[in-house]
């Protein structure tokens, strides 16, 4: 295996784009198998009998585990050097537990596995997009949003994949389909881990002034100094505005992934295989729109992407709301999905932008640890709104939440500085 290096100056070693691929299906994979759940939620809510809220219930608790777990992940990267190792542990971690949850026959057996998929996400982030940051100081933007790009084509064609697995099981009434189904599904995640590990295994990220090839696998940092840069991280403007807008963003598209399923098979009566179709959509418009918004932002600014992809996400939440069981509410599906999926790209490297170098795999670990927190309560809240006044309020819901979200990024400083 050979190792790559970065200076400190920040001069990527080469204009191969070969780590951005492997990352991009690595981060893929990472969003196949929660998009995997999403899917089976309506089916596993109804041979376990489960309410909305405890449906809700089980994505919280996904989530509260990745808020923990975060930002110990952050502070895990951020002092151990090998990035390929822990993005390869990472995605086992991810994949493991589903095959778990084939063989649980119990609601809290379930929330357990969930709880573990929720610790193995938590590495993945603060490793790969600090290292892309790092690798392609000017082209953020763009390499961030092909990171993102691989997470909507892994969200987008795990629904359809595994709605047709479903069916075609089903059709041949083979007895609990959903269980055959995560047994079969673990084996991308595996193979994928291993080649992260072959191809990326000894891959680092140098803090000194120049390249060290023979001590690549020292840590990058003490951690003596890292606990030193810690207050002055928390005292940075710009990643607690960030932050706060992006935990608000997360409840409004992890509520949606929760019961926009949930609504296609019980109000409007889809099979599993048009369920995926139309997780499909939305996330299919995701991946058209994240290298789009990654590319302008990099030359127009982040604030005019965040901003207006922000508004555009609450009107046509709106626009659901009032549609309804009509077939324009599948149409405004694929519409939400660009205007949703567009601005994570963006909002990492802007946070990137405003956060020191050395401190980048906490930042993110704090930018996901916050989202995590927003996406354990959004799913729970969303649940008790549908027991109450049904599904369609939910979506009321989620239109104030990224609302606010909007708001905090209208807060930020015009022109944030970069740190040292």
């Amino acid at each position: 295996m050979s190792a790559t290096a970065l200076p400190a100056s920040g001069k990527a070693p080469g204009k191969s784009f070969r780590e951005v691929w492997l990352i991009m299906m690595g981060h893929g994979l990472t969003h196949w198998y929660p998009s995997t759940f999403y899917l089976l939620l309506p089916i596993i809510g109804k041979e376990l009998g489960l309410s909305y809220s405890q449906i809700g219930l089980i994505m919280t608790c996904q989530y509260v585990a990745g808020a923990i777990a975060n930002v110990p992940g952050g502070i895990i990267v951020d002092t151990v050097g090998r990035k390929g190792l822990l993005m390869a542990l990472s995605l086992f971690w991810v994949g493991f537990p589903y095959l778990l949850m084939g063989f649980s026959h119990g609601y809290v057996m379930l929330l357990a596995c969930v709880m573990l998929v929720g610790f193995g996400n938590s590495l993945w982030h603060p490793t790969a997009i600090p290292t892309l940051a790092r690798l392609y100081p000017q082209r953020k933007g763009l390499v961030l949003s092909l990171h993102g790009m691989g997470g909507n084509v892994g969200d987008a064609f795990a629904p359809i994949a595994i709605g047709a697995l479903l069916t075609w099981f089903t059709a041949h009434s083979v007895e609990h389909a959903w269980r055959k189904v995560v047994v079969i599904n673990v084996i991308p995640g595996m193979l994928m881990s291993v080649l992260l590990l072959v191809f990326l295994g000894s891959l680092t990220l140098s803090g000194n002034a120049k390249a060290q090839p023979k001590r690549e696998d020292e840590p990058r940092q003490s951690l003596a100094d890292y606990f030193r840069g810690v207050p002055v991280l928390f005292r940075n403007r710009g990643l607690l505005v960030l932050t706060a807008s992006s935990a608000f963003r997360s409840m409004t598209q992890n509520a949606l992934l929760t019961f926009l399923p949930v609504y296609l098979a019980y109000e409007m009566h889809y099979s599993p295989f048009y369920v995926g179709a139309g997780m499909f959509a939305l996330q299919a418009a995701g991946f058209a729109a994240s290298p789009v918004a990654g590319h302008l932002s990099d030359r127009m600014g982040r604030r005019n992407i965040m901003i207006t992809s922000m508004a555009m996400t609450a009107v046509v939440l709106l626009f659901m709301a009032f549609a309804g069981k009509s077939p324009a509410f599948i149409g405004f599906i694929a519409v939400l999905g660009f205007f949703l999926y567009a601005i994570r790209p963006v909002l990492q490297a802007w946070l990137l932008e405003t956060t020191p170098k050395n401190m980048g795999g906490t930042s993110i670990g704090i930018l996901f640890g916050a989202q995590s927190l927003g996406s354990s309560v959004a799913p729970l809240l969303g649940g008790i709104i549908a027991d109450r006044w049904g599904l369609t309020a939910t979506f009321w819901f989620l239109a104030f939440t990224i609302v606010v979200a909007n708001l905090f990024i209208i807060a930020m400083p015009m022109e944030p500085k970069k740190p040292e």
